[in-house]
């Protein structure tokens, strides 16, 4: 493999992330490639593994934002520069309790916005989860 243009932030092994699943890949939490932040989906999870907020999707929603927070930072950005989300619901009626709280953490920056109900996400407990774009200013 040739040598990284790009930096990757919080690697991890599916195998602790998802120890009730047969999975073992290596994925990270963020890559900064360029001036770009990408970031992984983030749920109601800090990054010890503890779930928080089960069963109140805003509760779930303000600690994937958090993670948002702290990555982005990481990765040398921040809230206000975050381009994109993308935003997975399990149920439509969670959209207003999401959506209002994912409003509060990025209040003026006018990303643009994806939403989307899907019947399941990748452990049961989880309500909703959020992944976003930004960039690096310069």
């Amino acid at each position: 493999m040739s040598t990284p243009t790009h930096t990757r932030i919080r690697m991890f092994n599916t195998k602790e992330t998802y120890p009730n699943q047969s999975l073992d890949n290596d994925l990270c939490q963020a890559v900064r490639a360029g001036n770009t932040v990408y970031v992984r989906g983030q749920v109601g999870t800090d990054f010890d593994g503890k779930l928080v907020g089960l069963g109140d999707p805003r509760a779930q929603t303000e600690q994937a934002m958090r993670n948002v927070k702290q990555l982005l930072e990481e990765a040398g950005s921040d809230l206000s520069h975050i381009v994109k989300t993308t935003t997975y619901l399990i149920d439509p009626r969670y959209r207003e309790p999401v959506y209002q709280e994912v409003g509060k953490w990025l209040k003026g920056v006018f990303p643009i916005s994806t939403g989307l109900v899907v019947s399941a996400l990748g452990q049961p407990q989880w309500l909703m989860e959020i992944d976003v774009i930004a960039v690096i200013p310069e």
